[in-house]
């Protein structure tokens, strides 16, 4: 059963506490005899180590989104009825990102993920601004630029889509073996 239910079950039965019958996991054994050495409880002690947890999740789930937002490779073709490529895509990136408010910029790549992840293996660059590794592409990529349409009732979202090849400012997971997780402009 142990196996089944991966690093974070292993955690959540520590959290359960006494209650739990089961074989005390590495994790658990790690905890318990890290107690007897300070006195603190288990649970205590894995309250200090969730942000870390939470932060690494995070970090899984803007890579996931990168791939899933901003990569179309290769690229999807609408039917011509719904408007136009961009309308197509924008409207699953707007139910993604669950926002009220329209995306008023969104790159979409069309290029294989190896192509473009190549370019965060090692970043030197920290954006202040973004408080995270950042990079310049040595490569121009095929994308396609949606850019919300200032001619349009305020209650829909129209976009208009350009076609270019552009080298990419990318935000980086972290300095080294990183992946991208946010295109912040072009090049």
């Amino acid at each position: 059963m142990r196996e089944r239910m991966g690093r974070l079950g292993a955690h959540w039965k520590l959290w359960e506490g006494a209650e739990s019958h089961s074989r005390p996991t590495s994790a658990s054994n790690h905890l318990n005899s890290a107690s007897r050495k300070n006195g603190t409880p288990p649970v205590v002690q894995l309250l200090f180590l969730q942000p870390a947890l939470v932060e690494n999740i995070q970090l899984q789930l803007a890579i996931k989104n990168f791939r899933t937002l901003h990569i179309d490779y290769p690229k999807v073709n609408y039917a011509k009825g719904f408007r136009g490529y961009c309308n197509g895509l924008m409207s699953y990136v707007w139910g993604r990102q669950q926002s009220w408010y329209c995306p008023k910029i969104h790159y979409v790549l069309h290029a294989l993920w190896t192509a473009i992840k190549k370019f965060c293996k090692y970043s030197e660059s920290f954006c202040e601004n973004y408080n995270e590794y950042c990079t310049v592409t040595q490569d121009s990529f095929p994308l396609t630029i949606c850019s919300l349409s200032s001619k349009q009732p305020p209650t829909s979202c129209y976009y208009t889509s350009t076609l270019t090849d552009q080298r990419l400012y990318l935000l980086c997971s972290q300095k080294y073996d990183a992946e991208p997780i946010d295109i912040m402009g072009l090049y």
